[in-house]
């Protein structure tokens, strides 16, 4: 795809936010908070950086993105509609029963969807994985692996890590949703992470960290990492529920959706941003 402007980009986050609400209140439930701050990066990904052919969802060529905190799938909907890969109209049925936008996504029911995820902590081994096959075959796409701090948790996460370090999967790019809040609280309080850049480090991996918001700054981290000689982690600080003022570093939203009225709220807020 044309590779779209940093004003451009701004927009179509915006946008991306106001699908989101409209989604979740239409739905009645769903993740708001990670949703919302995880749109720039989604924008940047969908509309500037990946390999990507939306009319094509399956070309060989294309670089593949693995979200695993599939709870944000939301944003991942409306980047995929917003790029092509399927009517706008659908995002209409979030969470509906028989819809292909199911409560987590389902890379059977729905063009764009890489892998099924959910399970927080098992996404980084998927896109090992695929890493590791892409490697093994010769192929130049790369694997983006989304992931939340929260899931860092995990003893099956660091396990992956250090299979992506002994396989030198330099085709592997970690993009981490650093929020600092998981659905029961804020993470210093429930299991601290930093120093996480030098976590990543100490286990041989490239690392930059990265405001999440920043265009220009998600732009190059991205570019550059494309060409690291090994697995590389982005650890990008976000506010969950960013653009909505009420929602913003509240852990509440984590996995709650807005009323008509709070979604009428929020919606205002994000229409007339600046």
């Amino acid at each position: 795809m044309e590779k779209a402007s940093k004003q451009k980009l701004k927009i179509i986050a915006n946008q991306l936010r106001q699908d989101v609400i409209e989604m979740l209140v239409r739905s009645g439930s769903g993740h708001s908070g990670g949703s919302l701050g995880m749109a720039d990066i989604f924008a940047v990904l969908y509309f500037h950086i990946l390999k990507h052919t939306p009319k094509n969802p399956n070309n060989p060529l294309r670089d593949r993105l693995v979200l695993s905190n599939g709870h944000i799938c939301p944003v991942l909907y409306a980047a995929l509609a917003r790029s092509g890969y399927f009517p706008l109209i659908k995002l209409k049925n979030l969470r509906q029963i028989n819809s292909p936008l199911q409560g987590h996504p389902h890379n059977l029911s729905l063009s764009g969807v890489e892998v099924s995820s959910g399970p927080l902590g098992q996404g980084i081994s998927q896109a090992v994985g695929m890493a590791l096959a892409g490697q093994m075959d010769k192929k130049n796409h790369h694997v983006f692996c989304l992931v939340s701090d929260g899931e860092h948790n995990e003893g099956q996460f660091w396990e992956a890590v250090m299979a992506a370090k002994k396989f030198h999967l330099k085709n592997l790019i970690v993009i981490v949703d650093k929020n600092n809040i998981q659905i029961d609280g804020y993470t210093k309080d429930i299991m601290p992470l930093d120093p996480l850049k030098e976590k990543y480090q100490a286990f041989g991996w490239s690392v930059r960290e990265i405001d999440g918001h920043n265009f220009s700054q998600i732009i190059s981290a991205l570019q550059k990492a494309r060409k690291s000689v090994g697995p590389i982690a982005i650890i990008a600080k976000t506010i969950m529920g960013k653009g909505v003022s009420f929602m913003e570093n509240k852990y509440q939203w984590h996995g709650k959706a807005p009323n008509k009225e709070e979604g009428q709220k929020a919606l205002e807020e994000l229409k007339n941003a600046k």
